[in-house]
C-alpha cells in the first residue's frame, strides 16, 4: 500500500466503509420485509431470506479482507494459501451439517420406530 497517498487511501477506505454500510442497511430492511415487519401480511420464504443473507454475508466478509486486510496489494501465491482453507472450512461445515442432520434423522428413527403393520382379519 505503499504506492498509494494518504488521500487516496483515505479515499480508498471510506467508498469500502460506505458500501459496507449500504450492504448492511439493505441486510437489514431485507430480514424485516421479509418477515413482514415492514408491510402487513407479506412473507418471504426464509430459504430465500437466508441465501440472501449468506451471499451478502461473503461480499462483506471479501470486502473486508480484500481491502482492509491489504489482500488486494499480496502477491497471488499468499492470497491463494489464505483462501483454499478458508474453502477448506466451509466445506467442513457443510459436511459437518449434513452429517449432524442424518445422524439427527437416525437418532428419530431408533427413538420413534415405525410399527410393522399387522393385518386385521375381519
Amino acid at each position: 500500500m505503499s504506492h498509494l497517498t494518504y488521500d487516496q487511501s483515505k479515499t480508498i477506505a471510506t467508498k469500502t466503509i460506505l458500501i459496507l454500510a449500504v450492504i448492511t442497511v439493505f441486510e437489514v430492511l431485507f430480514a424485516l420485509l421479509g418477515k413482514g415487519y415492514l408491510v402487513e401480511g407479506f412473507h418471504i420464504p426464509h430459504w430465500i431470506t437466508g441465501g440472501v443473507m449468506i451471499v451478502l454475508s461473503i461480499v462483506k466478509a471479501y470486502l473486508i479482507v480484500y481491502e482492509f486486510m491489504h489482500m488486494k496489494y499480496e502477491v497471488p501465491g499468499l492470497v491463494k494459501t489464505v483462501l483454499l482453507p478458508t474453502l477448506l472450512l466451509v466445506w467442513a461445515i457443510i459436511a459437518f451439517l449434513a452429517e449432524g442432520d442424518y445422524w439427527n434423522n437416525s437418532r428419530a428413527r431408533v427413538k420413534n420406530p415405525v410399527p410393522a403393520q399387522t393385518e386385521v382379519n375381519n
